[in-house]
């Protein structure tokens, strides 16, 4: 199957594009970035003494959960962000547990190794920690040998590659790791996130070991999504495309998607991978256009209660729209900036700043300000008696009055879309309104997950105190809330900032670890 990585009328539209106002200005608060490198360190500490070199801290019992296979994944997840921030001691805790990984023995004996998981926490983490070490924070090495970092992230991959071993290239996103063995799982389908958000990480690897192999099984891969085999059914509407394909055959099982969970990073990674070589990838942009130009017009959509928030709507098939958005589906307003940054078109930064802005209503309405894990709402321009239209529940219609969405899903779970939405959009617009935002969120989740050594999900974001804790600290609170709460905040110059003009120097995976781009954006 080969890739049509060519220029199309849709990456012509680049030239054409209307142009971004050049240099927004930006602000340093240095004590509102200490206040988050603070809580990093609680963070760490309380992980580093009662966790480590375990997955996960569970603050209030003091005692650790291997949820990621025992790989210590709360401190590779942590790495980058403790490079950005320069602290040195927990660069040098995490590289020596690096040198001591053990990626043949999981911490169960006999679990499930989701390729996906692995690839956004694991290995982007190394990656990210090579290039920064390699490069810009080289200091921060100290004594360490920065290659078995790299050295490391190859092992894992060459584990990993055992998913891709299948009639069509499509991996199993389950993989079974024993000492000396692998084992599918007996999965039929894989989904479009789960395949879709490998190639960045197994790219970036090919290039730094010279060793195309990586890139080849995950683009083989990708292609059935770039691509679609049966459009009919897998491509509803141009660039949107459903939820799961067929391991056996790569051909697409189902007309449903978004930008929720399960879709939402592939969709991220097209943008990105032009990002990271314009030149290799100009056909990933046609299709995050594509992409992009179909949600405007088919997915947008306006509550009754609150006409002017736009929340983009889940969809099965062209006929049923599904009136459900996330925590997780926050990261579509910088997305869509990142994108109109790196096409230089107003009309997707403004889009995108709409979308932000919406999610930002979904933690001020709340009684934490905190936003909840899934809500809906009542189309505007639907029928009213329209089924997938209908009203909110009767205990929730005075909320949803005023908010303009309902609850669905009250917990938690110390997501970052949210804030991350906020730093793209401030980065393009310099406006400290959405530094003001991002402080206030912050400020809201230290408040209410404060929990025993360090932090945890909580069960109600609209009951006082958060309705109780889950014990549980994720490692994606390391790489992305405190990385995106600290960075929006911090130094605006460092390299590794998004740039509003789309010379970027780095890449940032979907867990939010910086890779350097292979080459300049155009």
């Amino acid at each position: 199957m080969v890739s049509r990585f060519v220029v199309t009328a849709a990456t012509a539209a680049l030239t054409a594009a209307t142009t971004v106002l050049a240099g927004p200005s930006y602000q340093a608060h240095p004590d509102r970035a200490d206040a988050v490198k603070a809580t990093f360190q609680r963070s760490w500490d309380g992980y580093y003494e009662f966790a480590f070199p375990h997955d996960t801290l569970k603050p209030i019992s003091k005692t650790f959960e291997d949820d990621r296979n025992g790989w210590g994944a709360s401190a590779v997840d942590a790495l980058s962000t403790a490079l950005v921030m320069g602290k040195a001691e927990v660069v040098q805790q995490v590289l020596e547990h690096i040198a001591n990984i053990d990626w043949h023995k999981t911490a169960a004996g006999r679990e499930g190794v989701s390729v996906f998981e692995t690839t956004i926490r694991y290995l982007g983490g190394l990656l990210s920690g090579y290039d920064f070490l390699k490069g810009p924070l080289a200091d921060l090495a100290g004594d360490f040998n920065v290659d078995l970092v790299l050295d490391s992230a190859k092992r894992l991959a060459d584990i990993l590659s055992d998913a891709f071993d299948t009639n069509s290239g499509v991996p199993h996103n389950t993989l079974y790791i024993y000492p000396n063995r692998t084992q599918l799982s007996d999965e039929t389908t894989n989904g479009i996130a789960t395949i879709g958000t490998l190639i960045i990480e197994w790219t970036r690897l090919s290039d730094l070991t010279g060793d195309p192999k990586y890139h080849e099984l995950v683009q083989k891969a990708e292609d059935y999504l770039l691509n679609p085999l049966n459009p009919e059914v897998g491509e509803p509407w141009p660039g949107l495309i459903g939820t799961n394909v067929f391991i056996s055959n790569g051909t697409f099982a189902d007309s449903a998607g978004g930008w929720n969970g399960g879709t939402d990073s592939f969709y991220e990674y097209l943008v990105k991978m032009y990002l990271y070589d314009s030149d290799k990838y100009a056909f990933y942009m046609d299709r995050w256009i594509a992409a992009a130009d179909s949600s405007i017009q088919y997915l947008a959509s306006h509550p009754t209660s609150r006409t002017n928030l736009t929340f983009l709507a889940a969809y099965n098939g062209r006929d049923d729209l599904n009136l459900v958005s996330s925590h997780l589906a926050c990261f579509d307003g910088g997305n869509f900036i990142l994108g109109g940054l790196t096409l230089k078109s107003q009309k997707y930064i403004d889009f995108g700043l709409s979308l932000a802005a919406a999610c930002h209503e979904t933690y001020t309405a709340t009684l934490t300000q905190i936003g909840p894990e899934s809500f809906r709402w009542k189309d505007s321009s639907l029928p009213a008696d329209a089924p997938n239209n209908p009203d909110p529940p009767a205990d929730q219609a005075d909320f949803y009055d005023r908010a303009g969405f309902w609850i669905q899903s009250s917990d938690y779970v110390l997501r970052p879309e949210v804030i991350e939405s906020f730093y793209y959009a401030y980065r393009a617009t310099g406006d400290v309104k959405y530094q003001d935002w991002a402080w206030e969120a912050f400020l809201a989740i230290n408040k209410t997950t404060a929990a025993g050594v360090g932090y945890s999900s909580i069960q109600d974001v609209n009951a006082e105190g958060g309705g109780g804790f889950t014990d549980f600290q994720e490692s994606f609170w390391f790489a992305e809330v405190l990385k995106y709460s600290y960075l929006i905040q911090a130094d605006p110059e460092q390299p590794w900032q998004i740039s509003a003009d789309g010379a970027n120097e780095w890449v940032w995976n979907t867990e939010a670890h910086p890779v350097r781009v292979a080459g300049p954006p155009s």
